[in-house]
C-alpha cells in the first residue's frame, strides 16, 4: 500500500498576495513575515518558511464536506512556491511536530484517528490505511489544530 501527500494548489491563493493589507483584513486574512525558520508551515510547499519570507495567514476550509466533520482553520501559504508532492514519504512540515491523523470514509465521515509523535507519521498513516474503509486522511498539527496536509491512497500497492 502506498500513499501520496500533496500541498494545496498555489493558484487558489495567488491573488491574495496582490491585495492590500486592508483588503486582506476584509477577508479575515493578513500578511505575515516569518520571524524564524520554524513555526510558519506553508500548506502549499509543505515546508516551513524561512525567516523573512512573506506569507498570508488565512482561514481555509480543508474539509469541505456535507457532514458534521466539515472543517476550517487558519493556515499559512507562501507566494510563488510549487505544490509539494510526496509518495510514500512525509514532508518536512511533519518533522518534529506531533500530528493528529484523521481517517475519513469516501463520504467524509470520520472512521478512525491516530496521534503521531515526531517520527511516527509514516507508521500511523499506513496503520490507518490498513482499514479499507478509510479513503483519505487529514493531518493536523496536534498542538495548534491547524490543517497540515491531505494524505490519499496511491496506486494499488503492487510492484
Amino acid at each position: 500500500m502506498t500513499y501520496r501527500i500533496t500541498g494545496l494548489n498555489p493558484q487558489t491563493f495567488a491573488g491574495l498576495f496582490d491585495l492590500s493589507d486592508t483588503e486582506l483584513a476584509g477577508r479575515n486574512a493578513r500578511r505575515v513575515l516569518a520571524d524564524a525558520d520554524h513555526g510558519f508551515p506553508c500548506r502549499i510547499s509543505l515546508q516551513d518558511a524561512c525567516a523573512g519570507d512573506e506569507l498570508i495567514l488565512l482561514n481555509h476550509t480543508s474539509h469541505d464536506v456535507a457532514t458534521p466533520y466539515r472543517s476550517s482553520y487558519a493556515i499559512y501559504v507562501r507566494k510563488q512556491v510549487a505544490a509539494a508532492d510526496y509518495v510514500d514519504a512525509v514532508p518536512p512540515v511533519f518533522e518534529g511536530r506531533p500530528l493528529g491523523l484523521r481517517g475519513f470514509d469516501p463520504d467524509g465521515n470520520l472512521r478512525d484517528a491516530r496521534l503521531a509523535l515526531p517520527g511516527q507519521a509514516d507508521e500511523k498513516i499506513r496503520d490507518l490505511f490498513a482499514n479499507p474503509g478509510i479513503a483519505y486522511i487529514h493531518a493536523h498539527n496536534a498542538a495548534h489544530g491547524c490543517f497540515s496536509a491531505r494524505v490519499d491512497r496511491h496506486g494499488d500497492g503492487s510492484c
